[in-house]
């Protein structure tokens, strides 16, 4: 097991290293929709690529979710294929947010043999999300 410290280490280690071998600017926050992101999400069992709606509106949060359902189809047969799309997603701190997600099991970031693994899953993944974004993005964000 590893200190807090070092896991927080070896967590920046493997931040650098990703972006060392991906060096590009992603999306991720800068989706031009309030609450509304992309994320890389890794712990010792998996590595994520997310879509989060965190919406404080269920209304809205709703909205966005539904227009990304919409296009299940095109995203699943022209860009990522096992998304899993859940509506009603709660986090930890209890907060419920809508989340489309696709991950690799067996996988963790306290390994390095895995780095490289990871690293690829998610360039793939998430290039292909993002490029389903830019496509679609009038489309999701016009929820009025």
């Amino acid at each position: 097991m590893y200190s807090k410290e070092e896991s927080q280490k070896m967590k920046r280690e493997f931040w650098v290293a990703f972006a060392e071998k991906y060096p590009r600017k992603w999306v991720l926050y800068d989706t031009k929709i309030k609450d509304f992101s992309f994320k890389f999400y890794v712990d010792n069992k998996k590595a994520q690529v997310l879509i989060d709606i965190e919406h404080r509106s269920d209304d809205k949060r709703n909205a966005y979710y539904e227009k990304l359902e919409a296009l299940k189809n095109i995203l699943e047969d022209e860009f990522i294929k096992d998304l899993v799309f859940e509506k009603e997603y709660t986090l930890e701190s209890g907060k419920t947010i809508s989340r489309i997600w696709v991950e690799k099991l067996g996988v963790g970031f306290s390994n390095r043999k895995y780095w490289d693994e990871i690293f690829d899953f998610y360039f793939e993944k998430m290039n292909a999300l993002e490029l389903f974004y830019l496509e679609y993005d009038e489309f999701i964000k016009d929820i009025e």
